[in-house]
């Protein structure tokens, strides 16, 4: 799936312990789990590593990268 690059790191870094970048790329079933378990604050430390991940990730011309 093809995601704009700066939309999805924002969301993964600022919004991810509540799963907002997993429901932004359609998987709402791992979106609702973050949700549920963000009070661990486990699915933010997730978010921060998937934040790093795709912001290393080479972008295409318009500026999305796959996932």
């Amino acid at each position: 799936m093809k995601v704009n690059k700066m939309t999805y790191v924002f969301f993964a870094f600022f919004l991810g312990g509540l799963g907002v970048h997993k429901f932004y790329i359609h998987k709402k079933g791992l979106g609702f789990l973050y949700l549920v378990f963000c009070w661990t604050g486990i699915p933010g430390v997730i978010g921060i590593f998937e934040g790093v991940s795709a912001a290393l990730k080479e972008s295409d011309s318009e500026g999305n990268i796959d996932l």
